[in-house]
């Protein structure tokens, strides 16, 4: 399974896109994104909850 979110349905107007077959490392890039192109070093249950809510999934 492949997991992907578009930043730009959270944080409209930016164009990054993750995917990745593990969840976990999928959310880490996410964060990573977050600190170095947003400022969001924080990544609360609110965000969390947010990015639950857009990532899609597909088969790998």
């Amino acid at each position: 399974m492949i997991f992907k979110l578009a930043c730009g349905d959270v944080m409209p107007g930016c164009s990054a896109r993750f995917e990745n077959t593990n969840r976990a490392h999928l959310m880490n890039d996410i964060a990573q994104h977050a600190a170095t192109h947003h400022g969001i070093t924080t990544i609360t249950p609110d965000i969390t909850a947010a990015l639950d809510n857009h990532i899609q999934t597909a088969a790998s």
